[in-house]
């Protein structure tokens, strides 16, 4: 394998010499065809020139990371050999004293103790702990070096995440979707009781792309996609989800301050709960945890308070979400949020400290948009909210979420409903009027060791019931009639490595509506998981 490599890196660098001196041939780059001008031989200049440079970065590119694989594989072998003449296998080192050394010679010592000789053994024994740790990390740098890496058109670095993840979950009673559950409904007549299946749709992927320093902010991009957008017209098409952006985001970070562009999740609603179940949309959305993927701009700074503590505060403007479905499937027409032709507003503050070896964290943010349903009728909405983090002990932490707002649904509010119309909203006679709501989640999380923990959530999403029943026969982008919204779940997360994990997940839902109904819905989900 060693021999490959050497040739795959003699190989590199001949083919880097062959193309420097195919750059310096008087013919390369002229044109054959008849009547060609001599400017056409000036203007290829510059190319040849950037391409002989390129050519020059690529060969001191391949000759450090030459070196910087001998010296690890310096390194990695003096350590191996250290480690065998601690152990008494192999040679021992040589112009090195070590413990193992030094203990045989306590032996031989008439005035020694078994005290001495069980302290000599024990500093040996820690000393070649060391050793192999110190190995075991030379080890994996040297295999990173032949890491095969994702090559990119530039020759800033790329890294391909993602997640191939597995569910097979089976549901008691109707639900809205039945492989990551948001809403119970009243079973229809003739249908069944509950359901079974399976589905790789929550798999995820993405691209991390490291760019250049710039203005002495250091420059990355990321990508993330699964495949939750739906479904193609075709025999099975539930097992071919189509591909779906989720978030990508621009990053320009200094020391204490980051600016950052792109799509991406709600910044002053950061906390969600944990859970494999559901990752094509967080866990507990519309049952009291807030969120979006929304293009933002946005902008943090960080200022440490004390030895373990810092604050940050964040702000930014965000594309006006208000939760309705586009009225075209190519064609983008405007919302009533975009329509009110302002962005949205948010803002965040949040203290962060270090107890147990956990960050203890408490953020308080605000949010405004403005919206436009045509006819001057128009709405704002805001919410206030308040998020924490609190570490009960090193093993046990409590993190959720609090909201209190109006017209909301764009951000996952008022299950999803940001307003109520008295009739057909066409119409210029037609009542709107926002829909308030309060909300929240709690979730527990206990990690007896670093691969297995314990996570238990319940959530609430509260509409007003005055406002729900304000019209007799209320329209909305949702079910006009829902006033209310509870999920609860409890699920194990066993990690046995890091890029593997298990899971296993029981959730139940109950949803109200105005009729003094309520409906239950329950599900098992079992998850399987490899991280790339």
């Amino acid at each position: 394998m060693n021999r490959e490599r050497a040739c795959h890196l003699h190989g590199t660098a001949w083919l880097t010499s062959f193309l420097i001196l195919l750059c310096t041939m008087p013919g390369f780059g002229q044109q054959s065809s008849k009547g060609a001008a001599a400017s056409d031989d000036n203007s290829l200049a510059q190319p040849i020139q950037e391409l002989r440079q390129q050519v020059q970065e690529l060969q001191a590119a391949v000759a450090e990371i030459r070196a910087e694989s001998q010296r690890y594989r310096a390194e990695t072998e003096e350590l191996r050999r250290e480690l065998q003449a601690v152990r008494g296998e192999g040679p021992k080192p040589e112009g090195r004293a070590t413990v193992a050394q030094e203990s045989r010679a306590g032996y031989s010592n008439a005035t020694a103790t078994p005290a001495a000789d069980q302290g000599a053994t024990q500093r040996s024994e820690r000393h070649a702990a060391s050793l192999q740790e110190e190995y075991d990390l030379l080890s994996g740098k040297v295999d990173e070096q032949y890491q095969t890496k994702v090559e990119s058109a530039s020759k800033y670095r790329v890294r391909l995440s993602g997640i191939v993840l597995l569910n097979l979950f089976g549901n008691r009673g109707t639900v809205d979707n039945i492989d990551y559950p948001s809403l119970a409904y009243e079973r229809p007549d003739g249908a069944a009781q509950g359901s079974f299946g399976g589905t790789l749709r929550q798999s995820q992927i993405g691209l991390e792309v490291f760019g250049p320093e710039v203005a002495g902010a250091k420059t990355r991009a990321d990508l993330q996609m699964d495949f939750a957008g739906g479904f193609a017209r075709a025999p099975n098409a539930v097992n071919f989800g189509l591909v779906r952006l989720r978030t990508g985001t621009l990053h320009f970070d200094w020391a204490k301050t980051s600016v950052v562009g792109g799509q991406d999740g709600l910044f002053f609603s950061p906390e969600s709960p944990t859970s494999f179940a559901t990752l094509a949309e967080p866990a507990l959305s519309y049952t009291g945890n807030l969120w979006a993927w929304t293009p933002q701009v946005r902008v943090e700074h960080r200022w440490s308070v004390g030895e373990n503590s810092d604050v940050v505060v964040q702000g930014g403007i965000l594309d006006p979400l208000n939760g309705e479905s586009p009225p075209s499937g190519y064609y983008r027409q405007p919302g009533a949020g975009e329509a009110s032709r302002q962005p949205a507003y948010a803002t965040r503050v949040a203290w962060t400290y270090s107890l147990f070896g956990q960050p203890l964290r408490i953020g308080i943010a605000g949010y405004y948009s403005r919206q436009n349903y045509g006819f001057s009728r128009t709405v704002d909405g805001w919410a206030g909210i308040t998020d924490w983090q609190m570490p009960l002990g090193r093993k046990v932490s409590l993190n959720g979420e609090m909201y209190r707002g109006s017209a909301i649904g764009g951000i996952g509010g008022g299950i999803g409903r940001s307003v109520l119309f008295s009739d057909n909203p066409a119409l210029d006679t037609t009542l709107v009027r926002a829909l308030n709501s309060v909300g929240g989640w709690a979730q527990l999380k206990y990690r007896p060791v670093p691969k297995l923990e314990f996570n238990g959530a319940f959530g609430e999403d509260n509409p007003f019931a005055g406002d729900v029943r304000a019209f007799p026969h209320a329209q909305s982008s949702g079910d006009p009639t829902l006033i209310r919204n509870q999920g609860s779940f409890a699920n194990v997360i066993y990690r046995p490595r890091s890029d593997l994990l298990f899971s296993a997940e029981y959730r139940h839902l109950r949803t109200f509506n105005v009729f003094d109904q309520s409906y239950l819905a329950d599900q098992v989900n079992l998850t399987m998981g490899v991280l790339f």
